[in-house]
């Protein structure tokens, strides 16, 4: 058996088409464009790549983008009065802080995050917003779980009372995703670095969820078969080539759906980021 593959192209047009009528019928009717603005500090080669990305799926919706382009040296005080400017800037509806910092900088990346009006936290990070996300209610999600979360309501793949194992716990993927699960009637298991006698618990999932980090920890014999396989990791094992957290070639043929890597997960990533300022600019001015 192969599995049938969920590429992220697919899905992640459909999620930028859909954004981007919002987009226009929201300026139709409240003559603004919604707007996001990343600020990005230093001169990181990846980080310039993601936003290069994101300026150009803005463009591809009709949004309005803004760059903020900072050097490394940016001292702690001006870089949150810059967010404290975008803050209250009402032609930017969302603000993404591209991480990571420079290293004189990191200490302070919660405060940094924390800073950010939770109603322009695009990127679902703000304490105000995962409360939120745990008590069901409406908020801005984290952009990578909602990204998959929406690819399976667009490949028709049911989740109400499947058996659902997150692999990694981080704030980012693991945690989120384990609560959009729940919020759709899964049953969830999160593993972690502590789970003992991982492939037992692995071999119950009907969704099976890696987000751990690991270049092809996920092995065929740890994936029930016809199991829906998400495969969260991006790793670099050459200068160019990526993998993800899944062994691909041997899963594939156990498992009954498999995102790629690369052009699985993350195309949705930068999808549900468009998705997300939408939604921030229909929420402002909802609450208005």
């Amino acid at each position: 058996m192969t599995a049938r593959l969920l590429e992220g192209k697919f899905f992640a047009n459909a999620i930028k088409e859909e954004a981007g009528r919002r987009a226009a019928a929201f300026e139709e009717k409240y003559g603004v464009v919604p707007g996001l603005a990343v600020i990005i500090v230093g001169e990181d080669p990846a980080s310039q790549v993601y936003v290069r990305n994101k300026r150009r799926s803005c463009e591809k919706v009709g949004l309005y983008s803004r760059e903020v382009a900072l050097p490394a040296d940016t001292p702690k005080e001006k870089l949150l009065s810059i967010i404290d400017e975008l803050n209250a800037d009402p032609k930017i509806h969302g603000i993404l802080l591209q991480l990571p910092l420079p290293k004189a900088l990191d200490p302070y990346e919660n405060e940094f995050l924390n800073r950010i009006d939770p109603a322009k936290d695009v990127d679902g990070f703000h304490p105000v917003n995962v409360g939120r996300l745990v008590i069901g209610e409406p908020g801005l999600t984290p952009c990578t779980p909602a990204g998959c979360m929406k690819m399976l309501e667009l490949a028709g793949i049911d989740i109400d009372g499947k058996n659902a194992v997150v692999i990694g716990r981080s704030n980012i993927v693991g945690k989120p995703m384990m609560l959009m699960l729940m919020k759709k009637n899964a049953t969830v298991t999160v593993c972690h670095s502590h789970t003992q006698d991982l492939p037992s618990v692995t071999r119950r999932a009907d969704i099976l969820v890696a987000a751990v980090g690991r270049p092809h920890f996920v092995t065929a014999d740890m994936v029930k078969p016809g199991a829906v396989v998400i495969d969260v990791g991006i790793n670099r094992i050459a200068p160019k080539k990526l993998v993800g957290d899944v062994d691909f070639d041997a899963v594939k043929e156990v498992a009954g759906a498999i995102t790629p890597v690369p052009g699985g997960v993350g195309l949705l990533t930068v999808a549900m980021l468009m998705d997300n300022v939408v939604r921030a600019a229909e929420m402002q001015q909802n609450n208005k």
